[in-house]
Parts: C-alpha cells; sequence; structure tokens
C-alpha cells in the first residue's frame, strides 16, 4: 500500500467535479452522511451522542472542501490537507479513548462513500466515463482518509495500554512502612526488566522520603524465580545499599531454594529469610528494637 504522501491515481483530477459537489451540497451531503451513520450497525449511541455525531461529520466536510478546492489529490502531505488529518487523528484519539473499536472509527470516514458517490451520479446524469474517473478518485481518497484513520487509532490505543501498564506497575509495587525505619515492598507476579525499573524507583524514593535503614523484599507472591529475576531482585539490593539501607529477602520457599542453586546465583551476601515475620524479626533485631506483649491490666 503507498503511503500518505504519494496518493496516487491513474486519472486525472484536472476534470474532476469532486471538489464542487463537496462545496457545493454540503448541508445535503451532511444530511444523508448522518443518516447513513445512524443507520450503520456500527452506531454506538451509548458512546457518542447524535449531536456530536453531526458535529464531526460537519467539521470533516468543511476541511474535505477547503483541501480539494484546487483538485490536488495525488498529494496528501500538502499544507492542505494538514488540518483534515490533525482533525482524523484528535477524532481517532477520541475514540481510541471512548471504548470504539477499529471498525467502528474507520467506519466514521467510509460511510461517507455512499451518500457522496449519489452526488456524483446525479452531477454526471449520462457522462458514464466522467462518473466513474470521479467515483475511483473519490473511492481512493477515502480509503487512504480512512485507513490513516485506523492507524492514527492503533497509536492512540497503545499509547493508552503504554500508560495503563504503567499506572498497573506503579500499583502493584506499593512499598509500606512496617516500623520505624523498615520497609517493606511485596512483589506479586513476573519480575522483568520494566517492572524492575519501577520496583527499583519506587524503592529509593521512599528511603529518601523515610530514612529508613532496613527494606523487606518480600517474594512470596512471585511464582518462579529464574537467574534473569535474581539478577533483577540483586540490582534493587545493590541500589538500595547506596542509599544506605540493608535488604532483606523475605518468602523464600524451598522450590526457590533450590532453583536458586541449581542456578548457581550468588546470593551469599543477601540476608533471606522463609517468610515476611522472619525477615521483619531480623529488621527490628538490626534496629536494636523489639516487640513485646503487654502484661495483662491488674484487675
Amino acid at each position: 500500500m503507498e503511503p500518505m504522501n504519494s496518493l496516487r491515481s491513474s486519472v486525472a483530477a484536472s476534470s474532476t467535479k469532486l471538489p464542487e459537489i463537496v462545496r457545493r451540497y454540503e448541508s445535503e451531503l451532511l444530511a444523508d452522511w448522518v443518516k447513513a451513520q445512524l443507520s450503520a450497525t456500527t452506531l454506538r449511541p451509548d458512546l457518542l451522542k447524535e449531536s456530536e455525531l453531526r458535529q464531526h461529520s460537519g467539521e470533516l466536510l468543511r476541511l474535505l472542501a477547503n483541501a480539494t478546492k484546487d483538485g490536488d489529490f495525488q498529494n496528501l502531505d500538502r499544507a492542505a490537507w494538514l488540518p483534515v488529518k490533525e482533525f482524523l487523528a484528535s477524532i481517532s484519539a477520541s475514540r481510541a479513548k471512548q471504548g470504539f473499536n477499529p471498525s467502528e472509527t474507520a467506519t466514521f470516514v467510509f460511510s461517507l462513500k455512499e451518500p457522496l458517490f449519489a452526488r456524483l451520479q446525479q452531477a454526471h446524469g449520462q457522462d458514464a466515463e466522467a462518473l466513474i474517473n470521479d467515483v475511483w478518485l473519490a473511492s481512493v481518497l477515502l480509503d487512504h482518509l480512512g485507513l490513516y484513520t485506523t492507524e492514527q487509532y492503533q497509536k492512540a490505543r497503545e499509547s493508552v495500554i503504554a500508560r495503563q501498564q504503567e499506572e498497573m506497575l506503579e500499583l502493584s509495587t506499593p512499598v509500606v512502612k512496617l516500623w520505624d525505619g523498615i520497609l517493606a515492598l511485596p512483589l506479586i507476579g513476573t519480575l522483568d526488566s520494566a517492572r524492575t525499573q519501577v520496583v527499583m524507583e519506587s524503592l529509593l524514593q521512599k528511603i529518601v522520603e523515610t530514612g529508613c535503614n532496613v527494606a523487606i523484599i518480600d517474594i512470596t507472591g512471585v511464582p518462579t524465580v529464574d537467574t534473569l529475576v535474581a539478577q533483577h531482585l540483586i540490582k534493587t539490593i545493590t541500589a538500595a545499599r547506596l542509599m544506605g539501607a540493608d535488604c532483606i529477602i523475605s518468602g523464600i520457599r524451598p522450590q526457590i531454594a533450590q532453583t536458586i542453586v541449581h542456578l548457581g546465583v550468588a546470593l551469599s551476601d543477601v540476608t533471606t529469610k522463609a517468610s515476611l515475620a522472619d525477615a521483619f524479626s531480623l529488621a527490628l533485631d538490626r534496629l536494636n528494637m523489639g516487640v513485646c506483649r503487654r502484661a495483662a491490666p491488674k484487675e
């Protein structure tokens, strides 16, 4: 498929009636186009009001009328087409956030074909050759604009998904203060490179904010520990030590211990405990603190 900036047609655009049709019958085209969209199976009245649909359709028709004034349909990278592409990009991003799917978004452009073809047929009458030429020009133009809309929709969806993933990573790595001088970082799920960066940043930021000297990294919720996961843990521990905080890894289950030994991962200089409770008790000892049971009140 040819790119947007090289839209080519074997049909001479100099004799086309397409620009004239779009300008002269703009209100009639708008009415027919909105009617077609309201009766389409892709209509989403739960996401888009009729007034908004009419407004968007009218704006695109106005921009198309301006862009096609000189009859140049071969180069959509010209300045005249920039407002059209910016508007379609805005519509695509908006509908991606609202929950429209790609087909519903692209149909906004493709549904203009039927009312536009009908007007072209009326304008050309019995001149079949001229009608075919203009229908071809209009079809190729709307196809490229529709595909451009789909591309912009996909970019917007990818941006939304990436942002949601970042938010989920931040929510899935909470750093909590267990006691004066003691932080806890419970990890749940797979620990990959991207998440390690978030974990490290969250932990270091909390160390700076609280001035805690001990951080407990609990991996009870981590399903497996391989060489890569162990390396990520070591990087996090090293960064915390540079900030003046000792780290304790808790949640070392028997199968994880066997895996670490089998992989030959060097954790000899890292303190590990089987449970978070054991790690918390050790952290208290390091800070010369303790928890004691209160005596029962005298009757």
